[in-house]
């Protein structure tokens, strides 16, 4: 496969690549804020069934996140995506359908959550797999900085223009908007002309729970690897704790406008725009391993700040400014961690790389966003929210105790490469 080296500007099918993920995450950020006010507006959801909501969104991590990654690379990654793609639209389709018939109830959302986060799951898998076969290595961080920033740049208007829809056509009707972005998405995948990689040599042959076994070993067993994954899942689960709650807080309690809550979810993508735009000059400055942790600490710092000021009153807007550069602070983690595993894993194992990953670090979320809900219904919501920001400070911990707190740049020789026995 012959591959430009100039910039990715210039790459037509890692445009269509980077145009069907700006879309479906333009879709995606407006359900962000109408699936949990359909919840709430709609359906009058307590902040435990809130949260049930978020466990669904993040369920398959834990239930087929291994094996997806296994399967994944076993099939044409491309063809994964189109196909998740599909579903994702057909499931947030049947949402405004049954909105209009009178029939809709938490349990179907909570079936489409989950049935949106099992799409999920194979197409983020088979996504970031493809990206490696679609640019050369030198290329992947260039990539991921545009995947990144174009994700913020779509989610920058999307939660607002959601905030707007909700309360103009209803959270049910806003859906639809979603659904048609992932079919456009399905459809700049189709018109990619780099060959989609054949799945390895003897797929579909081997031995499931062996393959499975060999993605957690490259992932638990490589010392800087297993430093970043915990950090990673420690940071997640945190945040979905409060992150559950947000809404309850807001639109629940606050009673704030859905434009408003909107906002939030803008400001988050603003920040993470600025954060991507600003990756590589500071791990360049830096240096990779000291930037991680920095990037954590600065984030949940801000975050922490943030939290007291989510107020009905003028705090609010500080509030919104503290969150957004907290989310530019952890852009240097999330995008330095991402380029780096791909960098490491060998090109057969991507799948189940990224599925491990997804499985222990996505895996910990719906515990989260349990544990956000008996708190919020016992304690309170803005009590749950405090102990997701004070774990998040804490969920730098693993990185701190390992020798990336002094690292500029990481390794990717092949004694690192080859992952001790767990």
């Amino acid at each position: 496969m012959i591959r430009d080296r100039s910039s990715l500007f210039l790459h037509r099918d890692f445009r269509r690549l980077w145009t069907a993920d700006a879309v479906s995450q333009l879709g995606g950020s407006v359900t962000l804020v109408a699936l949990p006010l359909v919840a709430i507006g709609t359906l009058h959801a307590t902040p435990f069934e809130m949260s049930l909501l978020v466990v669904c969104e993040y369920l398959a991590a834990p239930v087929i996140g291994l094996p997806a990654g296994a399967w994944v690379d076993r099939m044409r990654q491309r063809r994964v995506m189109v196909v998740g793609d599909l579903c994702r639209a057909v499931l947030l389709g049947s949402i405004p359908v049954a909105a209009c018939l009178g029939t809709l109830t938490l349990l179907q959302l909570y079936v489409v959550a989950f049935g949106m986060s099992v799409c999920t799951a194979f197409f983020d898998t088979a996504f970031q797999s493809h990206l490696p076969h679609l640019v050369a290595d030198e290329q992947l961080v260039e990539g991921n900085v545009k995947l990144e920033t174009t994700r913020s740049i779509a989610q920058v208007g999307g939660p607002g223009v959601g905030g707007i829809a909700v309360g103009a056509l209803t959270a049910p009707v806003a859906i639809v908007v979603n659904a048609a972005t992932f079919v456009l998405s399905a459809l700049s995948l189709a018109r990619i002309r780099t060959p989609d990689p054949r799945p390895r040599s003897g797929a579909g042959g081997g031995n499931l729970r062996s393959e499975i076994a060999e993605g957690l070993r490259f992932v638990l067993g490589h010392r800087l690897l297993r430093a970043i994954t915990i950090s990673s899942a420690l940071s997640n689960m945190c945040g979905t704790i409060s992150a559950s709650m947000l809404l309850a807080l807001l639109a629940g309690q606050l009673h704030l406008s859905a434009f408003l809550c909107g906002l939030v979810f803008s400001a988050e993508a603003v920040g993470g725009l600025l954060g991507a735009l600003c990756v590589e000059r500071i791990t360049a400055k830096l240096g990779q391993g000291r930037a991680m942790w920095l990037s954590m600490t600065l984030s949940s710092v801000l975050w922490l700040l943030a939290l007291p000021m989510y107020q009905a009153d003028g705090r609010f807007a500080i509030a919104v400014a503290l969150n957004g550069l907290g989310w530019a602070g952890f852009m240097t983690f999330r995008v330095s961690s991402v380029a780096y595993r791909q960098r490491l894993c060998p090109k057969p194992l991507l799948g189940r790389m990224t599925a491990s990953f997804r499985f222990v670090v996505w895996g910990l979320m719906p515990v989260g966003a349990l544990i956000g809900g008996v708190l919020g219904q016992s304690l309170g919501v803005r009590q749950a929210m405090w102990v997701g920001v004070v774990g998040e400070l804490l969920a730098v911990l693993p990185i701190l105790c390992s020798p990336l707190r002094t690292m500029r740049d990481l390794p990717v020789t092949e004694k690192e490469a080859v992952p001790a026995v767990v």
